[in-house]
């Protein structure tokens, strides 16, 4: 009986999941261990519950039918597990990460050994890339997202870790060479460096309280799709950069690089996004990931 409850967990899994491959991954196993599983399923009960082809899975008319409960099993088991997780004395075990590469680098990485340090018995895995992961597709417990909260796709939990800015840097030798613009429209005359890529353009929005909204033309002889690749040239010299507010800290903090129109704000484009910790509804999110997120949460700031 034990096994065959096993059983019907993979089985669920793989239907929720619609594939052999991402049920393995989200369960941990090898794909040729969970079409094992199903076939001794299929045998036990003496049916047939899948329909394979080298590329998807559907159905049968009776698995249809044993399907839900197999589900009630497999959400029953997950929300036990979860529930003593949630209440273990001591967090452990892998928490999967997902994070855009710069922010992931400049911003999350720097703050994980301290986590480790605190929570010894749980593994991060952090993977940054440049994409929105499927959190459940892709078997990730959490993600880090940088949006607009318009924008959080529908059936996550989303936990706002701070705000974003976009801020104009420069370097002191540069202004000491070519002088501080004294107001946004002086950019014009300048070289700039941006992100160049969809919203990430050329004219810039600046707004402030108490002032008409200033739309400035900006020109400069490079972009760079990645803000540590702006910071680079911008902390040589080659001109102004537009990077995020994060990106920028260590410079400032350093005195490598001096904040220009602080008393301004990018609007457009450039305006102001939020910094959330994203992760599947649960009806009881394990310690291992609460810890976590507190963790990022309690050290949120920028420049923090």
């Amino acid at each position: 009986m034990d096994q065959l409850l096993n059983e019907m967990v993979v089985f669920a899994r793989v239907v929720e999941l619609r594939g052999f491959a991402p049920a393995a991954r989200a369960l941990g196993l090898t794909t040729s261990a969970v079409s094992r599983s199903v076939a001794r399923l299929e045998a036990a009960l003496a049916v047939k519950l899948l329909n394979r082809t080298t590329r998807s899975v559907s159905l049968t008319e009776l698995g249809a039918e044993v399907y839900p409960g197999c589900a009630r099993i497999a959400q029953t088991a997950r929300d036990v597990q979860a529930l003593a997780g949630r209440y273990a004395l001591t967090p452990r075990g892998r928490v999967r990460v997902g994070a855009p590469a710069v922010f992931g680098e400049v911003w999350l990485a720097p703050r994980l050994p301290a986590f480790l340090a605190r929570w010894p018995e749980v593994e991060v895995e952090l993977t940054l890339i440049d994409r929105v992961v499927d959190l459940v597709d892709e078997g990730y417990d959490l993600a880090l997202r940088i949006l607009a909260p318009s924008a959080l796709a529908p059936g996550l939990v989303a936990r706002r870790l701070f705000d974003m800015h976009y801020v104009l840097v420069a370097a002191p030798a540069y202004l000491q060479a070519n002088g501080a613009p004294a107001t946004p429209d002086a950019l014009a005359e300048h070289r700039c460096i941006y992100l160049g890529y969809g919203p990430f353009l050329d004219r810039l929005l600046f707004e402030r309280d108490g002032a008409a909204p200033l739309e400035v033309q900006v020109r400069g002889p490079l972009t760079i799709n990645n803000s540590v690749g702006i910071l680079a040239t911008v902390e040589a010299g080659l001109g102004i950069g537009i990077v995020p507010d994060f990106a920028a800290a260590a410079g400032l903090r350093a005195g490598r690089l001096q904040r220009l129109f602080a008393d301004w704000r990018l609007g457009g484009g450039y305006a102001t996004r939020g910094v959330f910790a994203v992760y599947a509804p649960t009806r009881h999110l394990p310690q291992k990931v609460r810890v976590l997120i507190d963790h990022l949460a309690g050290g949120a700031a920028p420049d923090g």
